[in-house]
């Protein structure tokens, strides 16, 4: 008989005045036993999605990276992700670890083929849109190149003579940099090429 799968569920709402974990775990738990998985759980309450400090998430990626357990099981992405790249990201790691992901609402199930094959469909998306973005940046780059435009900050020009004399004067440069508009890093750095 093969060994019972140990399953992660992770469950997330915004607000608490508003909503509770409560219907997401009911289901979670009962697809972990439809199953035949033992669950330990994560709950992250009041956390936006957008937020990556997320203590149970936290905690939840932690002991997926010890093998605590098999299968990570969500009621759906955006209760799981903050972003398509956080989640391809997330899907990237499991499979390393050799961690299974579920979101029921979205049948998404790497436990099965056709989970592997949406997967697979979502990770090629994923690099297609970075090849893209890449391919962008360098486009423009060489266009800007090609008006004169180099990328960048530019210099930004100090009267070194009015900072020394002010120096002379018993100005800080803190103080100096200040008036100027710029930063005490960069005069320092003008200070030590001059």
């Amino acid at each position: 008989m093969p060994e019972k799968k140990r399953v992660a569920l992770y469950a997330r709402v915004s607000t608490l005045d508003k909503q509770d974990t409560d219907t997401q775990l009911r289901e979670l738990r009962e697809y972990a036993v439809r199953r035949g998985w033992s669950a330990v759980e994560f709950v992250d309450r009041g956390i936006s999605g957008s937020k990556d400090d997320r203590p149970s998430l936290k905690r939840m990626m932690r002991e997926a990276h010890r093998r605590k357990f098999d299968v990570v099981l969500v009621a759906r992405f955006d209760r799981f992700a903050r972003s398509v790249s956080h989640l391809l990201k997330a899907l990237e790691t499991f499979k390393e670890l050799g961690v299974d992901f579920v979101s029921l609402h979205e049948c998404c199930d790497t436990t099965t083929a056709q989970g592997k094959l949406l997967f697979t469909i979502l990770g090629a998306v994923a690099e297609f849109e970075r090849t893209l973005i890449v391919e962008r940046v360098r486009a423009g780059l060489a266009n800007a190149r090609a008006k004169g435009h180099l990328p960048g900050p530019k210099p930004m020009d100090v009267d070194m003579a009015a900072v020394n004399a002010r120096r002379e004067a018993g100005e800080s440069l803190r103080g100096i940099a200040a008036t100027l508009g710029v930063s005490p890093a960069l005069l320092c750095k003008r200070l030590s090429t001059v």
